[in-house]
């Protein structure tokens, strides 16, 4: 089996391949070639290294995803992305890299098959920021998508083209809408969702954290070992099960601010939580405002998807993977 992961140096990628190193069947199938692209050249870890093609590409530039669709991989994963904040900030950097990128590849799948009988799968990294307020207690799977920001329109755009493209037989797509991945490891980035992390990531490492909203405000998460397993099953899932709405939203947990504090303290004690500084953003505050924060993800879970239940085992999971067990600076 050929793969290609578009957004490969990104967390989300990094962990995938991380973890196919590790367990080479979890795909369904031998990886005989991977093609791994991001803007930045990625590295394959070691274990795949002789299988490895690693290229810096910018998805939406012209040409691009013609040519890595050229050698028909058999299955795909996009991750790539510029993140809410970032899209909401740059509105032509924003539709460029979500929707021209992403819908440059899908033209290039459709091109391909009419050389010659193609159809690959495609996983979708979407978001819950294709949902947008006012909002039930709990999003349920027909709730509709009425996103209140550009990356949630983008987002809900290309699902609705991998809807249509698998509809019409040129590929075999689904959508992941994922929860906020939290902790995220390595340094903030650019997300208006970033500081969900900062305020868990900073303060086990002995470091001050900024939260820029009230203790009030609640969010759906998942742990990024969640989210590798939400794509490692959706490569592997039988999609006549999914049925022509091919966007799932994936399981999680709804915690507010002040429970993320609480299971911070539970884990790492009160002077972690002592590190975390109060400091309101209107802007993050208006657009995080918008976004759903709790959900009852029943066709997901019913396809055997699933994410954690406690927040505290969040953080055990991110002091577990990145931190060797260990807390403090």
């Amino acid at each position: 089996m050929k793969v290609l992961v578009i957004g490969a140096a990104g967390m989300i990628g990094r962990k995938l391949l991380d973890q196919v190193a590790k367990t080479p069947e979890i795909l369904g199938a031998p990886v005989q070639a991977l093609t791994l692209v991001d803007v930045i050249e990625p590295t394959a870890p070691a274990a795949l290294a002789g299988i490895a093609t690693c290229q810096a590409v910018d998805l939406s530039t012209a040409g691009a995803a013609e040519a890595l669709i050229s050698d028909r991989p058999d299955l795909i994963f996009n991750f790539a992305a510029v993140v809410s904040g970032e899209a909401e900030a740059d509105f032509d950097k924003g539709y460029r890299v979500n929707l021209d990128g992403g819908r440059a590849l899908l033209e290039a799948i459709r091109a391909e098959g009419l050389t010659a009988p193609y159809r690959p799968r495609l996983i979708f990294a979407s978001s819950v920021a294709v949902f947008g307020a006012p909002f039930p207690e709990k999003i349920g799977d027909e709730f509709f998508t009425t996103p209140l920001t550009s990356y949630g329109t983008q987002k809900a755009i290309i699902e609705l083209l991998i809807a249509d493209y698998s509809r019409r037989g040129i590929l075999d797509g689904l959508s992941i809408r994922l929860p906020t991945i939290c902790v995220r490891p390595g340094k903030p980035n650019a997300a208006a969702s970033g500081f969900f992390s900062n305020i868990i990531r900073e303060p086990l490492v002995g470091l001050p954290a900024v939260l820029p909203v009230d203790d009030s405000v609640r969010h759906w998460f998942a742990s990024p070992r969640a989210a590798v397993g939400f794509f490692t099953h959706a490569a592997t899932l039988d999609l006549d099960q999914v049925g022509p709405r091919r966007s799932l939203m994936m399981p999680g947990l709804s915690a507010t601010v002040a429970e993320q504090i609480a299971a911070l303290e539970e884990v790492a004690g009160p002077e972690a939580v002592a590190l975390i500084r109060r400091e309101p953003d209107p802007v993050i505050q208006g657009i995080v405002a918008g976004w759903p924060c709790d959900f009852d993800p029943k066709r997901a879970v019913e396809l055997g998807f699933t994410a954690e239940t406690n927040f505290a085992d969040i953080i055990r999971i991110h002091v577990e993977d990145e931190l060797n067990g260990k807390i403090g600076g």
